[in-house]
């Protein structure tokens, strides 16, 4: 029976203390059974977002080189930064306002041939017998993940075909699949 004034006594107020370290301990180890569970889908959702972002700019990219010979009446890019846009002024040649400073290697991680984006690193090549701005037939675009099995586990190639082709172990070459 309680004491007068409705006080518990002692022996009730030692029961009250909060959770024993069993119980903390379980809960721990139930959030990290969940955790192990969900990281590896994470990681396969975040590589399969940067292979997507990945084909979609070399489609972007090849639109713009085939937008670019067309407009201009020459043949295709010796580098990226012709496609992006001038500083100011209409667009020319030099900087034909075709794709975003990222695209066209504009960027902090990008030069002339090269640029970083979604965990890709991009490589344009112009190819071909004749090398000179103005007369370039060819070309290949490279995409490689920065670090395969992490950021993308496949590299993709692509050229003035417009074909995306992929390769999940190595650097892509023009005989490996088409997507």
């Amino acid at each position: 029976m309680p004491p007068p004034g409705g006080r518990k006594g002692n022996d009730d107020m030692k029961k009250q203390k909060g959770f024993s370290l069993i119980e903390l301990l379980i809960v721990v180890a139930i959030i990290l059974i969940i955790a192990a569970i969900a990281i590896p889908n994470l990681l396969k959702s975040r590589i399969a977002a940067n292979e997507a972002s990945t084909t979609s700019s070399l489609r972007t990219l090849n639109t713009a080189e085939v937008t670019f010979a067309s407009t201009y009446n020459s043949g295709f890019t010796d580098g990226l930064n012709r496609l992006g846009a001038p500083a100011s002024g209409q667009p020319d040649t030099n900087n034909a306002d075709l794709v975003d400073p990222v695209l066209a290697g504009k960027t902090g991680t990008g030069n002339n041939t090269s640029f970083i984006k979604a965990g890709y690193v991009f490589t344009y090549v112009p190819t071909g017998s004749n090398l000179t701005f103005g007369f370039i037939a060819q070309y290949n675009m490279y995409a490689d993940p920065q670090a395969r099995g992490s950021s993308g586990q496949r590299s993709f190639l692509s050229n003035e075909s417009a074909v995306i082709r992929a390769n999940a172990t190595t650097v892509a070459t023009l005989s490996d699949n088409p997507l």
